[in-house]
């Protein structure tokens, strides 16, 4: 009879582990795969659709709450946020009972390039860059994303819904706008990590990239911000908001800080 067949209930734990809940973005998927496998503590990853960005701050905030509100007291002894500030649509979360954890960072592309100096000095040597990894290549699913802001404004429509809804002139300066959104790109910068096997994803983008007419370059990722995510290190490059309080923007270089919140207000 096996271990598991004769109910022994053998559970490792090792001294110090902790166990964390993981709210990512999917477009981290890979990566933070990779790291939760070989972290000390135990992570549980919940993963939420890339679309969630497009359909605006209040509702992403308000479905990341609603997820983070779900969490039974005591289940957790922290709560990891796969996100960054993510055109604010982190702001104003909290947890009554659990402390919560994000990296300061704008965007994404600071997690998967390892810190927001690295992001600056390659933004600073290229602002005319469009950024691709694995994540934003299979699982970008934001045109799927129901009612979105992109489905409001009419950018998710073919140019033929556009003309039946608006008119011919109002489709044609739509349609202007939507291609002027990446004229001002001219390289497209893959970030590979070093998990990476021959998967074409590399290959994949140099193409997207010819066909635009853009240089493309690849550099390496640095996922040493994400591991000290799920590895519970938040001495520094971490916002840590403990029960009662929660995330706000600092407009500075921080990029997050931590306001108190009662009654549900912020102080």
């Amino acid at each position: 009879m096996d271990a598991q067949a004769s109910g022994l209930g053998f559970v490792r734990q090792p001294p110090g582990s902790r166990r964390f809940l993981l709210l990512a973005c999917e477009v981290l998927y890979r990566e933070l795969s990779w790291l939760c496998a070989r972290s000390p503590h135990r992570v549980d990853p919940v993963w939420l659709s890339q679309g969630l960005h497009d359909l605006g701050s209040e509702r992403m905030a308000a479905e990341l709450q609603r997820r983070i509100d779900a969490v039974e007291p005591g289940q957790y002894d922290a709560i990891l946020l796969g996100f960054a500030l993510c055109n604010n649509g982190t702001l104003g979360l909290h947890c009554d009972h659990a402390p919560l954890v994000m990296p300061r960072a704008h965007d994404c592309i600071t997690l998967f390039l390892g810190s927001r100096q690295r992001y600056q000095a390659l933004f600073g040597e290229n602002p005319g860059t469009y950024y691709l990894t694995t994540g934003w290549m299979e699982r970008d699913d934001s045109r799927a994303a129901a009612d979105s802001v992109q489905d409001q404004m009419g950018l998710g429509m073919s140019y033929a819904e556009m003309v039946e809804k608006y008119g011919e002139d109002n489709a044609k300066f739509l349609a202007e706008t939507m291609g002027g959104m990446t004229v001002h790109y001219n390289r497209l910068l893959y970030i590979r990590q070093e998990f990476e096997t021959d998967l074409g994803f590399q290959h994949e983008a140099e193409l997207a990239a010819a066909e635009r007419g853009w240089e493309f370059a690849s550099v390496a990722g640095d996922l040493s911000l994400l591991r000290r995510l799920v590895d519970g290190d938040w001495a520094a490059d971490f916002v840590v908001a403990p029960p009662g309080q929660t995330f706000a923007a600092s407009y500075d270089d921080e990029v997050l800080c931590v306001r108190c919140r009662k009654g549900g207000m912020m102080e």
